[in-house]
């Protein structure tokens, strides 16, 4: 059975007119079929996996789905969450549960939130905006990506609040002009991106016949006709309505074409940026500012020492350097090493559980990437939104089953490790 497809028209003039924390889409008769449709055949973030490949072409579903060489980090992710335990309390009295966090002077529903995925618009129309606006409705963060195809502005419109992350090179008057812009377009956390001084060897994106940039071809054309969902409902929607898409917030200005020959030159300055750049950000950015792909307890401490509010302990999801450590097993050592700031994670979340593992470590909440792409791709803004209320329900149930009745009561006290062998 075929999803049916959503108008956003009016769902978006709602969340536009009033408090998108608590404004409530009207509700259609295509938009309870879709909802049905999505309870019926994704109980877990996982079982929208399998639909996407199906939706989606083959070198989309790579992009989004792949790592780097050998897919080494990218397993030891999951890994890391496999390797601990839970330990429940009993006949505590959980009739009622809180998942509620506050993070920056904010008040957010649950623990985790939306991971920046670029190019977002290409695996789902308007795919940036259907993300910020879900998770707005749901009140829980989400973290546009730098390399998105939708301007920064038109994002942060539609769903205020948003974090903005951003990717950036070694020229201070590139970075100034960037500043300026997310600036006035009222983003308050601004995340900064470190991990990505080269591209990363995604060799899976070669074989399957992805490339920055996109290049036409015969191989392309073929999987557009054969897969006509996408064709029609994103590609084609996308270009009668906004043209091609650009790479539209890399600096102060629009950047190039996904087809143009100087996508690789717009992207290839990050290898200059440095702690200085960083300092300097800091004397000029007012809002709050978060530092992600640590590691180390060395980096972590030199982000303190630079003045960030906050830092994201990230291996970019296994999509840079293969054979580094999981971003969970690095987690406790950050936490211990900079307890004055919230430290989150994100690379490799796929459950309650997990989230609730990464709590109890010390992260302040996580952030998931691939899961919520593959959600939009299947279903839009509702696709997102039953994506949040599945790990809402997992972690409200997980919680219960282990005697908590507040997110925030989650430690050290609530997880076994195995001793080494």
């Amino acid at each position: 059975m075929s999803a049916a497809p959503i108008d956003d028209t009016a769902q978006t003039a709602a969340l536009q007119s009033g408090d998108t924390k608590t404004e409530k889409a009207p509700v259609t008769a295509q938009s309870n079929e879709q909802t049905s449709w999505l309870k019926r055949r994704v109980l877990s973030l996982k079982d929208f996996e399998p639909l996407a490949r199906k939706r989606l072409p083959k070198p989309l579903y790579a992009y989004v789905s792949g790592a780097v060489e050998d897919n080494i980090t990218l397993a030891q992710n999951r890994q890391s969450f496999e390797d601990l335990a839970l330990r429940p309390r009993v006949l505590v009295g959980v009739s009622t549960r809180d998942l509620s966090f506050t993070l920056f002077g904010r008040r957010y529903a649950a623990p985790f939130g939306l991971a920046p995925m670029g190019i977002s618009a290409l695996f789902a129309y308007r795919g940036d905006v259907v993300m910020a606006q879900a998770a707005c409705l749901a009140s829980v963060p989400a973290i546009m990506s730098g390399s998105s195809l939708i301007r920064l502005e038109d994002v942060m419109e539609a769903a205020p609040g948003t974090w903005f992350q951003a990717y950036l090179p070694g020229d201070m008057r590139q970075i100034e002009g960037l500043l300026a812009r997310v600036e006035a377009a009222k983003v308050e956390t601004l995340v900064i991106t470190v991990d990505t001084p080269v591209a990363g060897n995604r060799e899976n994106n070669i074989r399957a016949g992805f490339s920055t940039p996109l290049r036409p071809s015969a191989a392309l054309a073929w999987q557009g006709v054969t897969h006509p969902r996408w064709l029609l409902g994103t590609f084609t929607r996308t270009l009668m309505r906004h043209g091609v898409p650009h790479f539209e917030n890399a600096y102060a200005h629009r950047g190039t074409p996904i087809v143009s020959r100087n996508v690789e030159r717009d992207f290839s300055d990050r290898a200059h940026f440095t702690w200085d750049h960083l300092a300097t950000i800091r004397r000029r950015w007012k809002g709050q500012l978060v530092v992600k792909g640590i590691l180390t307890t060395e980096d972590a401490r030199l982000a303190q020492q630079h003045g960030v509010d906050g830092i994201v302990v990230s291996n970019h999801g296994g999509r840079q350097l293969d054979g580094v450590i999981a971003a969970m097993r690095a987690l406790p050592e950050i936490v211990e090493a900079v307890p004055q700031l919230p430290v989150m994670l994100d690379s490799g979340v796929r459950r309650g559980t997990d989230v609730i593992k990464a709590l109890a470590l010390g992260a302040r909440c996580v952030f998931i990437g691939r899961p919520f792409a593959y959600a939009a791709a299947v279903g839009s803004r509702q696709g997102v939104a039953h994506g949040i209320n599945l790990m809402q329900a997992e972690i409200s149930r997980d919680l219960a089953m282990l005697g908590i009745t507040r997110a925030t009561d989650v430690d050290a006290q609530c997880i076994y490790r195995p001793p080494p062998h």
